[in-house]
């Protein structure tokens, strides 16, 4: 909870200084504060109030900067398990802008982020009072104006919150059912047509490729579809977001390597993207229509599991040779994609996954592979990235790339050679976007950190995508 008020009782509280202002300031212990950038210091206040301050070093601060140094104050007051606090503006004031002041607020939640707790310790929410530098103005805006701006981050940070808890959910605690449900109680109360179609359903509607990869699993699967009109005119185009939301993947008979398989639950963290993507459009009341449709499973070991050299036939009825059972997601995907156009009338897709493994050993871990085959789609894409600050770079295909995913035995097969692994990957799923407008957002890097490379993330879950997804749609 943040709230803006112009004094406070509160006895603990974070102060920012540029390395200038710092400058001569020290503790009782005798440590120096100079001001660099994220530096924590204590000290206690000739009023006795026990203040943090937080450097910003001497240049001026970036977005994601800001971002950044509001999420270095939560994370310190996490960090001393003080859970309420105030936050003077005086000293980032001249930073905060109309358009950063949103993100500001992003870091504080991120920055105070504990993932799920199931031992004894459980989890609080923090209670933040933010004190303006000039009375009833913050960032340049009206108290009225200000408030409205914390509700929009807050917002958006609780969609990014939402994913990050999803992906980080143990495996056998988020079953494709659980995920679905869950997916779904986030809408409530929104203007959010939320449905879920069973595995009965979806045999009914011969959605085979997602049959196939959750056949193997006691756990049925299942699609969520999440319909948001927030634009004036309803009847207009929509955009499509096509999530994967593998609950648990295995890699099928195809095992993953041992080294690989502490990661196996985060598999559905592109589901978990769409979900809160659409979950901060509706409470923000963004003009845009957004339909997503996020096809759910398991991806494991039974008699009933498909093999390498299968052919299957997905919802749109093309034949698809299974080389890889680890190359599941883009099988979900790809019937996912097709519903969407031809069910939901979708007038563009975007999809998100983490799919690739190479698109790790491209870009690491702060880097997201893109692909897209429609200029405007990316041109809106482009500026979406550049607004949320998400890092992501375009990846070119050519003819000679679709080829390499022709089969001798069906229209398609599911696995390209061993080089171009993403590409490949991303224009399986553009064969079922059906001549769409296409864009593919690969986060399979992004999507979990070990070692958080930013301040406002935290190890595991990143909640990655949310926010860019969610600026293309402003």
């Amino acid at each position: 909870m943040i709230r803006i008020a112009a004094g406070t009782d509160i006895r603990t509280g974070i102060l920012f200084f540029s390395k200038e202002a710092a400058f001569g300031l020290y503790n009782g212990e005798g440590g120096i504060f100079r001001g660099e950038y994220l530096q924590t210091f204590p000290r206690m206040s000739s009023g006795g109030k026990q203040e943090y301050c937080i450097g910003l070093g001497e240049k001026a601060l970036t977005k994601r900067e800001v971002m950044e140094a509001a999420a270095c104050a939560a994370s310190c007051m996490l960090e001393h398990k003080i859970y309420q606090f105030y936050v003077d503006t005086a000293g980032i004031e001249t930073f905060l802008t109309e358009d950063n002041f949103p993100y500001f607020i992003q870091g504080l939640y991120l920055g105070g982020y504990e993932p799920p707790q199931f031992g004894k310790h459980t989890r609080k929410q923090a209670d933040i009072t933010l004190l303006p530098a000039k009375e009833g103005c913050i960032a340049g805006l009206s108290q009225k104006q200000a408030e409205a701006a914390v509700e929009q981050g807050m917002h958006i940070a609780e969609g990014i919150l939402f994913a990050r808890d999803m992906v980080n959910y143990p495996g056998n605690l988020l079953r494709p059912a659980d995920f679905a449900e869950s997916i779904c109680r986030q809408m409530e109360g929104l203007d959010v047509e939320a449905e879920i179609i069973d595995k009965d359903c979806l045999e009914n509607m011969g959605m085979g490729g997602l049959l196939t990869v959750g056949g193997g699993s006691a756990f049925p699967p299942c699609m969520v579809v999440l319909r948001y009109r927030g634009a004036k005119d309803k009847d207009g185009e929509v955009l499509g977001m096509i999530g994967k939301g593998v609950t648990c993947d295995t890699g099928g008979y195809c095992l993953k390597p041992s080294g690989s398989m502490a990661g196996i639950r985060g598999d559905m963290a592109g589901g978990a993207a769409v979900a809160g993507c659409i979950y901060a459009l509706a409470k923000n009341r963004v003009e845009a229509n957004v339909t997503g449709v996020i096809p759910i499973c398991e991806n494991r070991i039974s008699p009933d599991s498909y093999l390498p050299g299968d052919v299957i036939t997905m919802y749109d009825q093309t034949k698809v040779e299974i080389c890889n059972t680890d190359a599941e997601g883009r099988l979900i995907l790809g019937d996912a994609a097709a519903y969407a156009v031809e069910c939901e009338g979708v007038s563009r897709v975007v999809d998100i996954a983490t799919l690739t493994g190479a698109v790790v050993n491209l870009f690491g871990f702060s880097v997201g592979g893109v692909l897209s085959d429609d200029e405007e789609l990316y041109a809106q894409f482009e500026r979406a990235g550049t607004a949320s600050q998400e890092q992501y770079a375009r990846i070119p295909f050519y003819s000679e790339h679709e080829e390499m995913l022709k089969s001798t035995a069906a229209d398609l097969k599911n696995l390209g050679p061993d080089y171009c692994g993403t590409i490949t990957a991303g224009l399986f799923i553009r064969h079922f976007a059906k001549g769409k407008p296409w864009l593919h957002m690969d986060i399979a890097g992004t999507a979990w950190v070990d070692t958080p490379i930013w301040k406002f993330q935290s190890k595991g879950a990143t909640g990655a995508g949310v926010t860019t997804l969610y600026e293309m749609c402003k």
